[in-house]
């Protein structure tokens, strides 16, 4: 396929797993019972995808308790009671707050791609939470004896290490979910907390080779957490001219949902470096209607009348589930999506030469 095709990362857990979880918990079953459910679903969403056709595979975050939250696994320096994320249907996710340092990773990235590694030797990319959203554990009013100028500079190490890890596993490449940068500027519409973000992120990408960074990208998107997100409203145009400030080689960017999509691909072809590669969001994870193949394939020769073809790629809006606990859509319908998003893909590619 002359057009590369790529996951954002997240599947739907299947039913059985999540029953596990919840008696896991509950202290019905016991661990070594989690871990099989856990295997089963990660084999079981590797087969699929691969029955897809997806030239790159992910481990579906099966294993994974959210997107945003598996570095913080089996850390006790934390309290329930951190930033409040909103969504537009009313329901809210919550983060934790620091409460003590040091502040170190309870999990890396690598342990996820090495577990799906075990059921394939086909390309696999590794998803990762950005810098810039785990930031938001320190508290505002800061904690006696650990300043923020220690955590931030823990953050940076530990984010390296999670990117790095990934990348010396084997991963085919490196995706930084970075879902709160047009959130922040919902937050601050001045644009400062988004400049402070990318700033931040952009410190861990430094410690990369130029050649490194060809295989890191950055995802974004308004979110998408039981078919709601919480900054659709908000402007591309006002987030997009910093989000390229990002110094990675690969951008992941939700259009499929995007109302004008015309106006941001014009925006997003200005904005585009020779060495980058641009993934434009085919697929909405949030519509309940299966896309067909040929409206894949029209959306990807829409963004090719704007953007380079040799450097262009398609992929999802958003995950199907970045929270575990998360139902409102299928495997079913996930997997139908995947697949219709790599078959337009090839369609496109042969109507525009390849």
């Amino acid at each position: 396929m002359a057009i590369p095709t790529e996951p954002i990362g997240s599947i739907p857990r299947p039913p059985q797993l999540l029953q596990a979880i919840t008696s896991f918990h509950a202290g019905k079953i016991a661990p070594d019972v989690l871990d099989n459910a856990y295997n089963e679903a990660l084999c079981d969403t590797i087969d699929r995808l691969v029955q897809t056709g997806s030239p790159i595979l992910t481990d579906g975050e099966q294993t994974k308790p959210s997107f945003a939250t598996y570095p913080l696994s089996g850390l006790q320096n934390l309290a329930a009671d951190g930033v409040v994320i909103p969504f537009v249907d009313g329901h809210q996710r919550q983060l934790p707050r620091l409460t003590s340092g040091p502040f170190r990773y309870g999990a890396h990235a690598e342990s996820y791609l090495k577990m799906a590694r075990a059921y394939t030797q086909r390309p696999i990319k590794q998803a990762v939470i950005s810098a810039s959203a785990l930031s938001l554990l320190y508290p505002q009013n800061g904690i006696p004896g650990y300043s923020r100028e220690a955590f931030i500079s823990a953050l940076i190490d530990e984010a390296e290490a999670d990117i790095r890890g990934a990348l010396d596993a084997g991963a085919a490449s490196v995706q930084i979910d970075f879902t709160e940068g047009r959130l922040s500027v919902k937050l601050d519409p001045s644009g400062g907390l988004l400049r402070n973000f990318v700033e931040l992120n952009n410190q861990v990408l430094s410690r990369f080779s130029a050649d490194e960074r060809r295989k890191i990208g950055v995802h974004v998107c308004p979110g998408g957490d039981h078919d709601s997100t919480h900054s659709a409203d908000v402007d591309y145009a006002d987030f997009l001219p910093d989000l390229f400030k990002m110094n990675v080689g690969r951008f992941y960017l939700q259009m499929a949902s995007e109302p004008d999509k015309k106006r941001v691909l014009r925006l997003v072809s200005q904005l585009t470096s020779p060495e980058h590669l641009v993934f434009i969001g085919v697929i909405d994870p949030i519509n309940p209607v299966v896309e067909t193949a040929a409206q894949v394939r029209d959306r990807v020769l829409e963004a090719a009348s704007f953007l380079p073809v040799e450097q262009l790629g398609t992929t999802d809006d958003c995950g199907f589930a970045p929270f575990a606990d998360d139902t409102s859509t299928t495997r079913e319908i996930a997997f139908s999506k995947i697949q219709a998003r790599v078959e337009g893909t090839e369609l496109a590619a042969r109507e525009l030469g390849f």
